[in-house]
């Protein structure tokens, strides 16, 4: 049984959603009250979550990656090219960007990591099988930056990365099946590799990018950069899922699907 299958057994058996969801969240942990500048506050009832929460909650921003780096690269959606998008919740487009102009070094990755994304939705998909959210209504130009040129390009690249890392190391203390923790620090460690060669095109391009939150670290060439996002101790940011929507809120429209809101 391959990876894929054995975490749909995992979030298909009744026993183990109900033996998850009977761990309680640590009050407040995913409550919201986080505020990006400029955009909505987020918010979530407190309550257990189970492991399909997780995972979908995980969905919700992989579809954003997939959505950002496709379009980006070939001016397509993820939907024009045989990537699954419905589900449970409340579906809705993609809308904003375009292709960008990259030197050949920045497309390079950008393509790399463009089918690194696309294979995050298909496998997060597959493990949830009929439980999987829809793909919710998404503003790619929410922030009015992005698709310009190549810094604007870089400067949503490196966020939405930074980003990634830290929801997943987030919600592995969450995580009490070892075939989703396994899966899930799998898919970090890669948002971790893209995260890194962003910065250092980041800092080698002399882009000097926003401080998304208080707790993000920007790259080398912005103000309190470092070149990677890790805290005093060496150890790389943990976000809570409020703590993510307060920053990724404003590309979700209609919010996002699943439990976790």
């Amino acid at each position: 049984m391959n990876k894929a299958e054995t975490l749909k057994e995992l979030v298909g058996n009744s026993v183990s959603r109900r033996a998850f969801a009977q761990r309680t969240i640590t009050a407040g942990l995913w409550t919201g009250g986080a505020i990006l500048a400029g955009g909505a506050t987020s918010t979530v009832s407190a309550q257990s979550v189970s492991d399909v929460d997780v995972l979908n909650f995980a969905l919700n921003l992989e579809y954003l990656e997939a959505e950002f780096y496709t379009v980006a690269t070939t001016g397509r959606r993820i939907a024009d090219i045989g990537v699954g998008v419905s589900g449970t919740g409340n579906s809705g487009a993609t809308t904003g960007g375009a292709a960008v102009s990259l030197d050949s070094r920045s497309r390079a990755v950008a393509e790399h990591v463009t089918l690194d994304e696309q294979q995050h939705v298909r496998f997060l998909r597959d493990a949830l099988g009929s439980a999987a959210v829809a793909k919710p209504a998404i503003n790619l130009e929410a922030l009015g930056l992005g698709f310009r040129n190549q810094a604007e390009f870089l400067t949503l690249a490196r966020a939405f990365e930074d980003l990634g890392v830290s929801a997943y190391a987030g919600a592995a203390n969450l995580i009490s099946s070892r075939a989703l923790l396994m899966a899930a620090a799998q898919i970090a460690l890669t948002e971790g590799q893209h995260a890194g060669v962003f910065r250092l095109l980041v800092s080698d391009n002399n882009v000097r990018v926003p401080q998304v939150d208080s707790l993000d670290v920007p790259p080398l060439m912005s103000p309190n950069g470092r070149l990677f996002q890790v805290d005093g101790n060496g150890l790389s940011t943990a976000r809570t899922a409020a703590q993510v929507l307060a920053v990724a809120g404003p590309f979700f429209p209609s919010g996002v699907n699943g439990n976790i809101r």
